[in-house]
């Protein structure tokens, strides 16, 4: 038998790698750079600098070229030759927590979106900016001077100087530290001559001007309804664990101080909420209400400038804010210890973002409340129907609020049929003749009134009578809408626009055919039919300067305008008591959409429009202009039933 061949002995010889030393390596992804995840070495001076959550500059490719990255992990590993390594840390403080870091990461993976574009999306460019921030020189004593104070023979200013940095466990500006030791700037550069103190440069973001204190609002008494949806939403508080709670509350039945009062449960144990609304028309009503009942309340949307959101930023991060109002992007706010994520209007199209990351802020709230277990409270008049199919089958807790508040009645919704033989004599304005002689009646009666037209711009479509031609985007081969101011046309879903043809661009046939009623149209029809009554369009061309939206709606609030026109902008969480009228100008905008959403949609926003009337203490009527009133989602929206057109639909 021949022997085996020993190729190793008793004692066996450890690895190689075994013997290798260690190093820090930081594990970083890119916003602009390939996908995937690359590990860098951290130099020895850099090793307390480097932590997940900072942006840091490294060299990428063959070429070295010099990119930003986030560091999203750091580990020690067998030290490699060909590991390159970090050169900068850009943040002098981590800017995301470990539970946003697994928060983007998650969006990442769920919507197959490279997590360095997830990143930067929810880091404000502000914050990545330093937005508003300036140098400062900030002044420490030297460790080994606070000991032997007493010892040092030095004049007294001096002294008093040194006292006053050793007793701070903050490092002082010039400034502070001649206010606190009650001296001039001389004995300062005296010690820092003497080396005693030493000195550094940092960015700092200098306080802003105080906000003016909103009006005091009384705490409401809730109604049976309210406090069983207040209860649902403290048991989940309680319980310590998540939980989603779904309101479906009709329009004017008190959400709103629901959320208020549970809110205020929350800011008890010192935690914060975050409250997110679908528009941002929305936001300034909405923070007016929550000023008005807690003492720090932050603001969170794209209308801010670089500064005001960067402030607004590092405010939630110190903790020094109960609440967060925003928009869609606030579902990502800093906030150091939440207590409660809160979604108004959670049926919302406007809660998916259509760019990348396409992520939905409700779906983003619900992972980001499991992992921080705290509840989510989604509210609507008209759920969206994965949110209620949920509800009925017991992911979620459902509590109905089929009252409004003081047991108002539901506004009278009414349908006009365009399809009538009187309506097509008319003329071809927008407005047929039953609806213009209720926009009189309810201004000759004192009241407001809110038209409905979910078309921007002023005509819809461009089209040649000659060859049939329709000015379409080269982009996206969707009809080009015509906007009067600047005379472009311009494509609504990629932003394409192009001066408004004089002829064909096919046959240079003069006489070309503008179609189609948007709401800058509908704006000149209703200020030749009511002169003598004040008008104002909002959407987003007349709403995109910082501010509008507040200037219009406190407006409207005041009685300066009397007709509000505009887009599903106006259709949404609004609260106008003087408001008797509300008139839908055409009802089949998205009904007929290729969509499958497409009733849904359309029931939600007619429902929701006719909510914005009958809300004070005169009765509220809506109009409903439509080629379809016997469609399903028209007819549940004019008798307010959301369980018949629910079940119809799933």
């Amino acid at each position: 038998m021949v022997p085996q061949l020993q190729l190793f002995g008793d004692e066996s010889v450890p690895w190689e790698a075994d013997d290798q030393a260690e190093e820090l390596v930081a594990t970083v992804v890119f916003a602009d750079g390939p996908p995937g995840q690359f590990d860098y070495r951290v130099p020895e001076g850099l090793l307390s600098q480097v932590e997940p959550g900072r942006r840091v500059r490294v060299p990428l490719g063959r070429g070295n070229r010099t990119v930003i990255g986030y560091c999203v992990a750091v580990e020690y590993k067998p030290a490699g030759p060909r590991r390159k390594p970090v050169l900068a840390v850009l943040d002098p403080q981590t800017l995301l927590s470990p539970s946003m870091l697994a928060l983007t990461r998650w969006i990442a993976e769920y919507y197959l979106c490279p997590w360095g574009t997830v990143l930067e999306s929810v880091l404000p460019s502000g914050v990545r900016q330093q937005a508003g921030t300036r140098l400062a020189t900030f002044l420490r004593i030297d460790p080994g001077v606070a000991g032997r104070i007493a010892e040092l023979n030095l004049p007294r200013a001096q002294r008093a100087v040194l006292e006053a940095l050793a007793a701070s466990d903050q490092p002082l500006t010039s400034a502070q530290l001649c206010r606190i030791a009650r001296c001039s700037t001389a004995p300062i550069a005296s010690l820092r001559r003497k080396g005693l103190i030493r000195s550094s440069a940092e960015r700092v973001l200098p306080p802003q001007a105080p906000e003016s204190p909103a009006a005091p609002q009384p705490r409401l008494e809730l109604n049976a309804d309210q406090k069983r949806a207040l209860t649902a939403i403290l048991d989940a508080l309680e319980s310590r664990e998540h939980r989603t709670i779904l309101i479906h509350g009709v329009t004017g039945s008190g959400k709103t101080e629901v959320y208020i009062q549970a809110i205020e449960h929350v800011a008890r144990f010192g935690r914060q909420a975050i409250v997110l609304v679908p528009e941002i028309s929305l936001t300034p009503q909405t923070l007016e209400r929550f000023r008005a009942r807690f003492s720090g309340v932050a603001v969170l949307h794209s209308h801010l400038s670089d500064v005001q959101r960067h402030h607004q930023w590092q405010r939630i991060a110190a903790g020094q804010v109960q609440v967060v109002v925003g928009a869609r992007s606030a579902v990502f706010a800093p906030t150091p210890h939440l207590g409660m994520i809160v979604l108004d209007e959670e049926h919302e199209t406007s809660f998916k973002q259509e760019t990348a990351p396409r992520y939905h802020a409700r779906e983003v709230a619900l992972a980001r409340a499991k992992a921080e277990k705290v509840p989510l409270v989604l509210g609507s008049a008209t759920p969206s129907l994965e949110s209620w199919h949920r509800a009925c089958t017991g992911q979620y807790v459902l509590v109905e609020m089929p009252r409004r508040v003081f047991d108002r009645p539901m506004p009278i919704v009414g349908t006009i049929d365009l399809r009538d033989d009187e309506h097509l004599r008319q003329t071809r304005g927008a407005i047929s003749r039953v609806l213009h002689q209720a926009i009189r009646q309810a201004l000759d009666d004192g009241g407001q009134v809110i038209l409905l037209l979910n078309r921007r711009g002023y005509s819809t479509h461009i089209q040649c009578p000659a060859c049939g031609h329709v000015v379409r985007c080269p982009q996206c081969d969707v009809a080009l809408t015509h906007h009067r101011s600047g005379n472009m046309a311009l494509c609504h879903y990629c932003d394409y626009q192009m001066p408004a043809p004089s002829a064909c661009p096919e046959c240079q046939f003069a006489g070309l055919y503008y179609g189609g009623r948007g709401t800058q149209r509908l704006e000149a029809e209703v200020r030749a039919r009511f002169p003598d009554a004040p008008c104002l369009r909002m959407d987003t061309d007349s709403m995109k300067y910082p501010g509008s939206h507040e200037k219009a709606l406190a407006a409207f609030r005041q009685g300066k305008v009397r007709i509000l026109l505009g887009t599903q902008m106006i259709a949404k969480g609004l609260d106008f008591p003087n408001v008797t009228l509300v008139g839908v100008v055409n009802a089949d905008t998205a009904l007929h959409f290729p969509d499958f959403r497409a009733a849904e949609r359309t029931f939600q926003l007619v429902t929701q429009v006719a909510g914005r009337t009958g809300r004070g203490d005169k009765p509220g009527r809506v109009l409903v202009q439509t080629h379809n009133p016997e469609h399903p989602a028209i007819q549940a929206a004019v008798h307010h039933d959301f369980a018949m057109f629910a079940a119809a639909e799933l």
